[in-house]
């Protein structure tokens, strides 16, 4: 009896592997593409925000022009207005997909997942946004980072570093004529205290 079943398993067993229907539908199934699924980085933005209004810290701001520094305490209704440029567009899991493409990586340098996105082909006009990364530590399984640029114009280009729960800097970097970059001012906004 049991050389019977081991016959009537190895007969299927041979069957299905003979059988080229079946091995295409597997190979079909493993072609299909991954739908992308971006990281909500606005929402994230948005969350500190929140949560800075409700725990009712006012931040410093330091603005820093040709190595003269000045700072000011921030309302904390101000500090939206002072990111906003980088809550536009929407970076979430839908809209962004068919323009950007993901790549992910384990950095040990640094010791983050590090989600780098990137334009997958020529970007509209409208679109400033042009990259941004997102740093997760890997034993806790939250983000350290968010780092984003945006060209606002051919001569001036914007980046914005996150660091989770701490502070951020908006950069704003300008190229001349000859096509030299130089930092025209930074923003820091500091709340960890």
């Amino acid at each position: 009896m049991k050389t019977f079943h081991t016959l009537i398993i190895g007969i299927a067993v041979l069957a299905s592997c003979n059988n080229p229907s079946d091995s295409a539908a597997t190979k079909n199934e493993k072609e299909v593409p991954k739908r992308q699924s971006f990281f909500p980085v606005t929402s994230y933005i948005k969350g500190e925000l929140y949560d800075l209004r409700k725990r009712g810290i006012n931040p410093l701001k330091y603005t820093t022009i040709k190595n003269h520094t000045d700072s000011v305490w921030l309302k904390i209704e101000e500090i939206e207005e002072a990111v906003k440029e980088f809550l536009q567009p929407e970076i979430d899991s839908v809209n962004l997909v068919s323009l950007f493409i993901e790549k992910s990586f384990l950095d040990q340098s640094i010791g983050t997942y590090t989600f780098t996105y990137d334009a997958n082909g020529p970007l509209p006009d409208t679109m400033t946004l042009k990259h941004w990364d997102v740093y997760i530590d890997p034993e806790r399984g939250k983000v350290k980072r968010i780092y984003m640029v945006k060209d606002i114009n051919k001569t001036k280009m914007l980046q914005l570093t996150w660091q989770s729960g701490k502070w951020c800097k908006i950069t704003t970097i300008t190229t001349d004529q000859n096509g030299v970059s130089s930092v025209e001012k930074e923003e820091k906004i500091t709340w960890d205290f």
